[in-house]
């Protein structure tokens, strides 16, 4: 009886675009924003990597292992709205972490906004005021060493609120610098921005900056600090220690302050990412199988534009939002919890259309074993290897864009405004080429344009490299159309010549899933490395240089790689059909044949029947 069911197509594509419509929007409004509230929490551009690496392995890993348990257990609903709820409300616990002294904010924010703030100092382009209090925490030091960095450097118009950090320019100052954090707290020092060191092996007294020892102070106080500290110090590591060897969070009490928000950071993101990844997967699977079971398959893919428009409006529509706002909400909440806020509530609104979506369960059909025969099939010909290779390199590209062009933006004095309609842009450009590819396709192949959409994604990289101003990023997301639109167009076309029947969706997740989570795990990592050693700048031009390469690479390897005709079934069908009938027609004729031959008047018969 469940069989004799009506299906409605149009109803079940109505609710699959609606809800990646929802929950598309909702991850625009708060991911590509991510990175920019990490370094707002004092983060480097390496705790960045390695955090947005370690969300990307994490979806590369679980969210088939997430999608087959699923439906082995028959729990695709529960999965997808689990997910959603959990999601909203993991992701709001990183706005409970503390914020550290450093404060990037825009150039739109006003410093009069930021009274109540407990902010020491303001540093801009033509003066800095420095101040020293007594009870001052010792993360200020380290966070300020850390945004002084040539690699994490801001720009002259980007306003950077922080307490001025202990500087020692003569070498008692330098030898009493590993001091500063216990005489901070004993409250040695005075408040004076012009201060004297006095040292008994000193004859003349040095000047420093924002340090002030009294007279009394002496060499013998000096090595009892020291010993203090290092009494503190051996006291701390017993009790290490005697916590156990895997004590971690021992560990964590003993670290600095900074690693203490990394790892802290660290674990929330990955049981965010824990929770979320398992919803995309989980709701295209049931889908497909709904659709599979209605002969629709064809109409699959027609959710995916849904997907980019909602990207596009939910990126832009918070980057116009939170612009609008103050630096400081209520409660001295930073104005860059209202992605975290946007985010939870989308979620939230896509739960109807969650419990609304049609799935079916289909267990004759082995996804696992699917996969599988869908790498084989990407291995066994090197024009598929070849556009794998080049999914993997432009994802370590395009996450190296998705992490640090904020950066790179704020850094020339753009805000969220700027970067929202520069996002959305990029987003609107690459969904606008499906509209093109009949064209294009006529001047330029599949693996021509795999070249051409490197290429011009390398010149994008390049032009973020030379910023000047905050609406410089728009000319250079309209060019989405040609890289990144125009690969994946040229990498769909690779998935069809490859694909066998049926196997078409397995093949296009080999690359979706393996090479592009892959890809943007490793380029998070390694473009956090590069930031923190090279610079912004640097490392754009760097990605730049190596798409360019590789496409000099891949039209050579294209030329020398063997072609493949792609088979017609249908034909092969009619050939099968053809041949059929001419053994049949042979076999009767041979069964009418023998027949005749036995009879006594056959001969006659047979002439007869020949002539005739």
């Amino acid at each position: 009886m469940r069989r004799n069911k009506q299906i409605d197509i149009k109803r079940a594509l109505a609710l699959a675009s609606t809800l990646n419509f929802l929950c598309s929007c909702a991850n625009a409004c708060l991911l590509p924003f991510l990175t920019l509230y990490f370094r707002q929490l004092g983060l480097t551009p390496v705790m960045t990597g390695i955090i947005m690496g370690a969300k990307h392995l994490i979806t590369l890993v679980w969210s088939p292992v997430a999608s087959f348990l699923s439906k082995h257990y028959n729990k695709r609903r529960v999965v997808i709205n689990g997910s959603l709820v959990c999601s909203a409300a993991v992701a709001l616990l990183l706005l409970l972490i503390p914020h550290t002294d450093v404060r990037t904010q825009g150039v739109s924010c006003n410093i009069s906004n930021l009274s109540s703030a407990p902010v020491q100092s303001t540093l801009t382009s033509n003066q800095t005021v420095s101040s020293f209090q007594p009870q001052t925490s010792p993360t200020t030091n380290h966070t300020k060493d850390l945004v002084s960095q040539p690699g994490v450097t801001f720009a002259a118009e980007t306003l950077v609120y922080t307490k001025s950090p202990l500087v020692a320019t003569s070498k008692p100052a330098l030898d009493l610098k590993t001091d500063d954090k216990s005489l901070a707290h004993t409250g040695t020092l005075s408040q004076a921005n012009i201060s004297i060191v006095v040292n008994k092996s000193f004859s003349k007294p040095t000047i420093s900056s924002s340090i002030f020892y009294p007279a009394t102070s002496s060499s013998a106080v000096v090595v009892q600090k020291r010993s203090n500290l290092k009494n503190e110090e051996m006291q701390r590591r017993k009790t290490s220690e005697e916590g156990g060897q895997f004590d971690f969070l021992g560990r964590l009490k003993a670290m600095d302050p900074q690693h203490q928000l990394f790892f802290l950071v660290l674990i929330i993101v990955s049981v965010w990412e824990f929770v979320s990844a398992p919803l995309q997967w989980t709701a295209d699977d049931g889908l497909y199988d709904y659709l599979d079971f209605a002969d629709a398959t064809d109409r699959y893919s027609s959710t995916g534009l849904w997907g980019l428009l909602g990207a596009a409006c939910g990126v832009g529509g918070a980057g116009l939002l939170v612009s609008q706002l103050h630096c400081l909400i209520v409660d001295q909440t930073p104005r860059s919890a209202v992605h975290f806020y946007c985010y939870a509530g989308l979620a939230t609104l896509a739960l109807p259309a969650a419990a609304c979506l049609p799935l079916y369960l289909n267990k004759k059909r082995n996804r696992a074993n699917g996969f599988l025969k869908a790498m084989q099939l990407v291995q066994g010909s090197p024009r598929a290897l070849l556009c794998a290779a080049t999914t993997v390199l432009v994802s370590v590209a395009v996450s190296s864009v998705d992490n640090f062009l904020l950066w790179q933006m704020q850094d020339h004095g753009s805000n969220e405004l700027h970067m929202g309609l520069s996002l959305s842009l990029g987003l609107l450009s690459q969904a606008a080429f499906p509209l093109l590819a009949a064209r294009v396709s006529k001047l330029l192949s599949p693996g021509r344009l795999l070249v051409v959409g490197a290429a011009t994604l390398g010149l994008q990289c390049l032009y973020y490299s030379f910023l000047w101003g905050p609406w410089a990023a728009l000319v250079a997301q309209m060019l989405s159309c040609f890289s990144i639109g125009a690969l994946w167009w040229a990498v769909k076309v690779q998935c069809k010549d490859v694909a066998i029947p049926g196997a078409e969706k397995s093949v296009r997740r080999v690359y979706s899933a393996l090479t592009l989570h892959l890809g943007s795990g490793l380029g998070s990592i390694a473009g956090g490395f590069v930031v923190q050693r090279f610079g912004l700048t640097w490392q754009f031009r760097g990605v730049a240089v190596g798409l360019m390469v590789w496409c000099m690479c891949l039209l050579l390897l294209q030329w020398k790689a063997p072609r493949q005709r792609r088979i017609n079934y249908s034909r092969l069908l009619t050939a099968d059909a053809s041949e059929a009938s001419d053994s049949e027609s042979e076999q009767e004729r041979d069964w009418l044949d023998k027949a005749m031959e036995d009879d006594d008047g056959s001969n006659n018969n047979y002439a007869g029947w020949i002539n005739h």
